[in-house]
């Protein structure tokens, strides 16, 4: 069997629209609303539609393999466009430094492509297993598969699929509901009580766990915990001693070369972005060569933090562990100006690689789970090809817009966030509370091992702060025991309904933050 190829004309030029569509509404909504939609459902509904349309040249999208390529393309675009390279230039700008906004363009575009190509290689490894729940994934795979199947599957999927939409418009966390159905139990129970925590501690104890940098800290701890962990598995050997087989010695000599790979890379553009923003002028070479290492370093981290959250959760909390990193950096004595490259270049990794795990999840399910490991790998190729098309069509994009949103005063909100926070300083005892709860973070995040990610998933849930989605990660727990333990009914159809609640919120989610600017008159 081949899989369709991505650089065939029949296939490139949709998907080059397809990913002009997406880099405009992730640009459009960041800027508008603040937030970034998870496209990939739309774009795999759209392949659809041109599948079914009397055009000759567009009969390829009547594969599901083609669709899932037109959904990799369009989400890595909206991401691409809005997280990667819109959010992060607009920090600079703001602080009334627009020379730096193309160089910081150029940094984090190189690590817009070195995030998909590192998801690429590690996807399938013991650190971000094809297995792993990877929800968004699933249901983009669960939607497509119905489109082609039909049958009961399709009608068990529509079914859920508009609970799920009725839900959202409800204002009930169907997505994280349904998520909890199918990621592991251990770290969403983490995560769950981390959004309930956050979200109820200041009314219940009077006491703010943001406002104590609680969050942060315990995040750094379990950040640097899980970073060992990596290394550790790398050096793991089989139970009893055993030799492992060629195919796991050459899975973890990929791993590790990618990992080494990445983090030259980073080095690399961490410097580029320092000497092209003109910083060896205002730095002495020692605190310009500490810059170096920790904007390399805390783009590393973040990146394995946010993929780790994605992976288990479906949620990654990239803003604020650009924060984290900003936080850091003043305590360290960064003037503003590197302070804004820092920031930039941080937020900017992570959500590339997150997506194309995403993606890549829903490609493994649609053909068979790996069965055919060859077909398998083919099509994993063509979809990081999918995705560089789709980040240099948002490339294109940006650099197109991003003059005329900041000149109209659209700039990402988060953006807003990281100038304050350069403006305001360090307020004494930070370093200290971030210190104090890294412990606790880190003993955590030890303590339930690398397959639970305990402390990265409490830290995950304590930032992003949502008590309602708390509520709805522990139902959908309850349901999943009760549907496993109690009535001892398999997985398989839990995870069908899984698949339709999130793709409903989702594609409920979307239309709702497409219509919000056209009621407010139009941003």
């Amino acid at each position: 069997m081949t899989h369709p190829r991505t650089f065939a004309v029949a296939l490139l030029v949709p998907l080059v629209a397809i990913s002009a569509a997406g880099a405009v509404i992730g640009v459009q909504l960041l800027t508008s609303l603040g937030v970034t939609p998870n496209t990939a459902l739309i774009g795999a509904l759209l392949a659809m539609l041109l599948g079914r349309l009397p055009v000759a040249g567009l009969r390829v999208f009547r594969s599901m393999h083609a669709q899932n390529l037109a959904q990799s393309a369009m989400s890595a675009a909206t991401f691409g466009a809005a997280n990667s390279l819109l959010l992060p230039i607009g920090v600079p700008w703001l602080l009334g430094r627009a020379d730096f906004v193309l160089p910081l363009l150029a940094g984090v575009a190189a690590a817009m492509f070195l995030d998909a190509w590192m998801l690429y290689r590690l996807f399938g490894s013991r650190i971000f297993p094809a297995e792993g729940a990877w929800p968004p994934g699933l249901a983009a795979a669960e939607a497509i598969r119905a489109g082609d199947a039909g049958g009961r599957h399709a009608a068990v999927l529509v079914g859920s699929l508009a609970a799920g939409a009725l839900g959202a418009w409800l204002s009930l966390p169907m997505s994280a509901f349904g998520t909890a159905f199918i990621g592991n139990a251990w770290a969403l129970s983490m995560f769950g009580v981390g959004l309930l925590a956050s979200g109820y501690s200041a009314a219940v104890a009077g006491v703010s766990l943001q406002a104590l940098y609680v969050p942060h800290g315990m995040m750094i701890g379990a950040g640097l915990v899980a970073l060992g962990q990596v290394v550790a598995q790398l050096r793991q050997t089989p139970a009893g001693g055993a030799r492992p087989d060629d195919a796991r010695l050459a899975a973890d000599v990929r791993v590790g070369a990618t990992l080494r790979a990445g983090a030259a890379a980073y080095l690399v553009i961490a410097a580029g972005i320092a000497l092209a923003g003109g910083l060896q002028a205002s730095m002495s070479p020692g605190a310009l060569v500490l810059f170096v290492v920790y904007a390399a370093l805390a783009a590393y981290v973040h990146e394995l933090l946010v993929g780790l959250a994605a992976m288990h959760s479906g949620w990654f909390p990239a803003f604020a562990v650009a924060l984290i990193t900003l936080l850091i950096g003043m305590s360290l004595g960064f003037p503003p100006t590197a302070l804004a490259l820092l920031t930039g270049f941080s937020v900017a990794t992570g959500p590339a690689f997150a997506d194309m795990g995403y993606d890549l999840k829903a490609g493994f399910v649609l053909r068979g789970r790996g069965a055919d490991a060859a077909f398998e790998l083919d099509g994993r190729r063509q979809q990081f090809l999918a995705a560089s098309v789709a980040f240099a069509t948002a490339l294109v994009v940006v650099l197109l817009t991003w003059r005329g949103y900041f000149a109209a005063g659209l700039v990402p909100p988060v953006a807003k966030v990281y100038v304050a926070t350069i403006g305001a300083g360090v307020a004494p005892g930070v370093a200290g509370s971030l210190l104090l709860w890294a412990v606790p973070g880190g003993l955590l995040q030890l303590s339930g091992g690398s397959r639970r990610q305990l402390g990265v998933l409490l830290s995950t849930g304590l930032l992003i702060a949502n008590p309602t989605a708390g509520w709805g990660v522990l139902a959908g727990i309850a349901v999943r025991l009760v549907w496993a333990r109690v009535l001892a009914r398999p997985s398989g159809a839990l995870e069908v309904v899984a698949a339709g609640f999130i793709a409903g919120d989702a594609l409920w989610s979307f239309g709702d933050a497409v219509m919000k600017p056209r009621a407010r008159g139009g941003a």
